[in-house]
């Protein structure tokens, strides 16, 4: 299954995502720096350098910068990925940024219940501007 992330909100598709690869499909990830993520932008910002700040270099947690890396550690605090089976399932998703030569011309769905269309307000950041902020 390919998932188009432009303008999707980043919680409801993560959770769609891993729903479905803890079934056993595939999942592909396209598009990732245009999800958007809901709230203040400054709050969000210092929220997240904080996350990114937290690790040091030799020693952990580790948070990524990269928007794909994002979304796909929002995923895996989704899934039980100490489990066997939440490490099969995090291995079956793949998060891109744009979409790659592979999956051009393949159909991509949208989740209906993730698009922004559905948010009450207009404060959200996407993860593509985020991971600037964040140095990426």
């Amino acid at each position: 299954m390919i998932i188009d992330a432009d303008g999707m909100i980043l919680g409801r598709l993560a959770s769609f995502a891993a729903r479905k690869s803890l079934l056993g499909e595939n999942i592909d990830i396209v598009n990732s720096e245009k999800a958007i993520v809901t709230g203040n932008r400054r709050h969000l910002t210092e929220h997240y350098t904080h996350k990114v700040q937290r690790g040091g270099p030799l020693h952990g947690p580790y948070y990524p910068k990269e928007a794909h890396l994002l979304i796909k550690r929002v995923i895996r605090g989704m899934l039980p990925y100490r489990q066997e089976r939440g490490l099969l399932a995090l291995k079956r998703i793949k998060c891109h940024l744009g979409v790659p030569k592979l999956l051009e011309g393949k159909e991509m769905t949208k989740v209906d219940e993730a698009h922004k269309a559905r948010l009450q307000t207009k404060k959200y950041l996407t993860i593509g501007e985020l991971s600037k902020l964040l140095g990426a």
